[in-house]
């Protein structure tokens, strides 16, 4: 799919239901890279908007059962 390491953990949150915000959080980078590689995914991956990603990405199986939630931290 073209994607980078980073815009993958970014789509793993987003399939996840995440916001901007909360993938920020979690990958501690601002909101407003979030919000890049969040427009950058839908690019690549041809639609638009974050429904459609995340189900792009449960349709190819990217990420198994179970690998949607929050990595603990550490």
């Amino acid at each position: 799919l073209g994607l980078t390491s980073r815009e993958r953990d970014v789509l793993r949150l987003v399939a996840a239901g995440h916001t901007n915000r909360r993938i920020a959080e979690e990958l501690f980078i601002s909101p407003k890279t979030a919000s890049v590689h969040v427009s950058n995914i839908l690019a690549k991956l041809g639609v638009s908007g974050r429904g459609e990603a995340a189900a792009v990405a449960h349709r190819l199986g990217l990420f198994p059962a179970g690998s949607l939630t929050s990595r603990p931290a550490g």
